[in-house]
Order: C-alpha cells, then structure tokens, then sequence
C-alpha cells in the first residue's frame, strides 16, 4: 500500500501549485499551465536524481570512517548529513526514510563525537544545544516553504515571498516564522500591508489579513511592535 505522502511535490512543483490561481499573486504568476507543472516535476526528479547519488556516497563515508578518524574529518561528515536532511525534505515523493537513516547515522557521529570529549562539562553543554538546534532546524526544514525558501535554488523570488506566507496555513505560518530575524519580520509585515492595502481594499481576502495579523503578533513579541501604515 501507498504511503499518504507519496505523491508530495517537490519545492519547485508545489511553489507553482501555491501560485496557481492565488489572488495574492500577479496574474502572470498565478496563471500556471500543465506544462508549467511538468517542467517543475521534471527539475524536483532530477534534484531527487542527484541527491541519491550523492547521499549513497555520504552514507558509505558514515559507516567506513574509522573509530580514531581525524576530528574534521568526522564535523566534516556530520555537516554534510546536516545539509542532506534540508535537501532531503524538499524532494518530491516520501522520503521519510531517508531523513530516518540521516538521523540515524548523525546518532551514531554524535556518540562518537560525545565519547572523545570525556568528562568535558563544558564541551558536553555545546553539544546538547547543538542537537537542540539541529532538531528545530530539522522541524522548519520539514515545512514546505522553509524547504523551498533554503533550498540552494530556491524557487520563490524575492517579492514572492509576503504572497508565500500570506497563503500559509496558520499552525504553519507560525513556525515558518522563525527562520527571520527582526529586521526581516518589519519588512514583511511592511510588505504585507502594503500588498494586502494595494490588491485587497474592501478587505475580502480574510485569511490573507487574518496572517498578515499573525505576522505582527509574531513580530511584537520578539521585537518593537510593528508600525502600520
């Protein structure tokens, strides 16, 4: 039997299928064709493509590094199982296998990693919030748009992304979030008005202004309350 996700779209697929039609967006941009679609599937397999490849090498470096291996040579291998987890989760189809095996081998770095620092209180401190870190990264990575946001070609241009949010579920609005500082979050929630006031006077676009209110919320709690024009 099919797993549910098994048919999830890849970055580049599904940032078409969330400009498709959405009012938020120019109508160049949400004007999407079947072929528009193809031509986005076709890149999301070639990405996939790619990523197996490299991520059969990664794994045989894992498992054939040696107990005593150089120490950069061990953080060298622990980021790139880092990266390949961000990667991972802006492929199409389930790869809830692969990020399982990534975890997996980042287990067992880790041990190693813990058992060379002996009775390092200090260093054994880092090492907590680091893994602390590295599972939040892990759980934005997992939202779609943080996927296709930081995804090294990231299909949202700079100005798709107010109309990107702006059409996020709100659980995971939320969280998505967290990957801007302050700086960024004045500038969408600057953006976002000006967007909603430009294309939505009379205020049809509920969940649209229902976000935008999410966003200033968010931003005033981590930073000056947000001016509104």
């Amino acid at each position: 039997m099919q797993k549910l996700n098994d048919d999830r779209p890849g970055v580049h697929e599904a940032h078409l299928l969330r400009k498709r039609d959405n009012p938020l967006f120019p109508p160049a941009a949400r004007a999407v064709g079947q072929r528009d679609l193809a031509a986005a599937r076709l890149q999301d397999g070639l990405d996939r493509d790619s990523f197996m490849e490299e991520f059969r090498s990664l794994v045989e470096r894992a498992v054939n590094i040696e107990p005593n291996a150089a120490s950069d040579d061990v953080l060298a291998i622990k980021e790139a199982l880092d990266h390949a987890y961000q990667k991972a989760c802006a492929l199409p189809g389930d790869q809830s296998e692969i990020r399982a095996a990534i975890r997996k081998l980042l287990a067992v770095i880790m041990r190693a990693v813990s058992a060379g620092i002996g009775n390092d209180a200090y260093a054994a401190r880092q090492l907590e919030e680091e893994a602390m870190a590295r599972e939040m990264h892990f759980s934005l990575q997992e939202l779609p748009l943080v996927a296709a946001l930081t995804h090294a070609q990231s299909p949202v241009a700079e100005d798709e992304l107010v109309p990107s949010l702006l059409s996020e579920d709100d659980a995971d609005l939320t969280r998505c979030l967290a990957l801007f500082d302050e700086n960024q979050l004045a500038a969408i929630c600057h953006d976002g008005d000006s967007l909603l006031q430009r294309i939505d006077p009379d205020r049809t676009l509920d969940a649209a202004w229902r976000r935008l209110a999410l966003i200033r919320q968010y931003y005033s709690e981590i930073g000056p309350p947000a001016e509104a024009n």
